[in-house]
């Protein structure tokens, strides 16, 4: 839609000027009007045509930016500043270009007359339905500085969550990469020089050097490798695109928390963001059965999601929270007589959040032990591979040394 420029006075005498998008000046001036407005002026702001440019559309408005955000939406908030001179410092100050156009759309649409959540409701790829959820509670309450504070210490505490298994699965993943370079190497360079030599000499190959000439022919052959390499690629595409469906995420979802090594992790990752998001969501005055469905949409876990959503259910009919969550038997036995209690003592926010710091130093503690336990074991798988290489390739060699003596002594 075109963007018009007004400039309008209200019933106080006082002008107002605004950038809104609107289908045409006819509509606008009738929507100003409806707001107790005089409208004094409307034109039409030309369209100027942005460069394409690479590096922006690949840029991604990150948690941490959003997090940035409304830490500094609430100090300025909680200062008195109006809402609209907010947004229009946040759109200044903003260095990512992505969100620096959605401040400048949520502006618009709050000088046009919306809520700052109806607003902000428009771009749900960088605010998400948590974030929604609590900007609304805020508005109803009146506390709109106190819940886009609790917004930003959330997005901060799961920020170093994110960033604590990032940092355990840094060096798995490094020494992984090393050791399938090494290996490629070795297999598809160093390797067939060896076997030239060896083809020169007639020398017997023993079964572990033949088992590693035909992995060296099979990568460096075009017909093989080639199909190979278009295969996993397929294979990997396809894997991505069978998660985002639903069913696909929700075995998958499902399937990810019985594996043997990851799989306890990945279920205390799913508990502790429950616990940390509905106790956030209670705490800014959210209802229970509204926190629950933000929950659910917020958490990432079909299964979670399933589950909540059932409880959600049986809540509405007058039953206690902790039963359903029993049932799923998802939740351990701790989590539910914690909610339990703070059910019944009226301070679930508070044992919600003492839950999920406890399962945030569970997590940590099982990412250290995590590390330790791959760390060694990635570097004894690359000593094992490297040395079946090497075995491989000095046989023969041995064989032939040896041979080469043996005609010697006889000559």
């Amino acid at each position: 839609m075109p963007v018009f420029a007004y400039v309008a006075k209200d019933s106080a005498g006082k002008i107002h000027r605004g950038r809104i998008e609107a289908p045409n000046e006819k509509k606008l001036t009738q929507r100003l009007t409806e707001q107790g407005f005089f409208v004094q002026s409307v034109a039409a702001e030309g369209v100027k045509k942005k460069k394409f440019n690479p590096l922006d559309a690949m840029q991604k408005v990150k948690p941490v930016h959003v997090s940035i955000f409304c830490r500094q939406f609430a100090t300025m908030i909680n200062a008195g500043v109006s809402l609209v001179r907010c947004l229009s410092v946040l759109e200044k100050q903003s260095v990512n270009p992505k969100l620096k156009e959605c401040i400048r759309d949520v502006q618009n649409r709050v000088e046009a007359g919306e809520t700052l959540s109806r607003a902000m409701s428009h771009h749900p790829n960088i605010f998400n339905n948590l974030c929604l959820g609590l900007v609304r509670a805020g508005e109803v309450g009146g506390v709109l500085d106190e819940t886009l504070d609790r917004l930003a210490q959330f997005m901060e505490a799961d920020i170093r969550l994110r960033q604590k298994i990032k940092a355990a699965m840094t060096y798995p993943v490094l020494v992984g990469i090393v050791a399938i370079l090494i290996v490629t190497f070795l297999v598809t360079f160093i390797v067939p020089k060896f076997m030239d030599i060896f083809k020169d000499f007639n020398v017997e190959m023993p079964a572990i050097t033949l088992m590693l000439i035909n992995a060296s022919n099979f990568m460096t052959n075009p017909r093989t490798s080639i199909p190979m390499i278009f295969g996993i690629i397929a294979f990997s595409w396809a894997f991505k695109k069978w998660k985002k469906t639903a069913w696909g995420k929700r075995i998958y979802d499902k399937y990810k928390m019985k594996m043997p090594v990851f799989g306890k992790l990945s279920h205390n990752i799913a508990v502790e963001r429950f616990c940390r998001t509905l106790s956030t969501l209670l705490t800014s005055g959210v209802p229970i059965l509204q926190a629950l469905e933000t929950v659910a949409g917020a958490i990432d876990n079909e299964t979670f999601t399933d589950v909540l959503m059932n409880a959600r259910a049986r809540i509405r009919e007058g039953d206690p929270i902790g039963d359903p969550l029993e049932k799923s038997g998802l939740f351990p036995p701790m989590v539910v007589q914690m909610i339990a209690i703070g059910e019944e003592t009226g301070a679930l926010d508070q044992m919600l959040g003492k839950v999920a710091d406890f399962y945030e130093v569970e997590i940590e503690t099982q990412l250290e032990q995590l590390a330790a336990t791959i760390e060694p074991l990635m570097i004894v798988g690359l000593g094992v591979m490297v040395g079946f290489i090497v075995i491989a390739m000095f046989m023969p060699m041995v064989a032939l040394i040896n041979g080469l003596s043996g005609g010697d002594d006889g000559g």
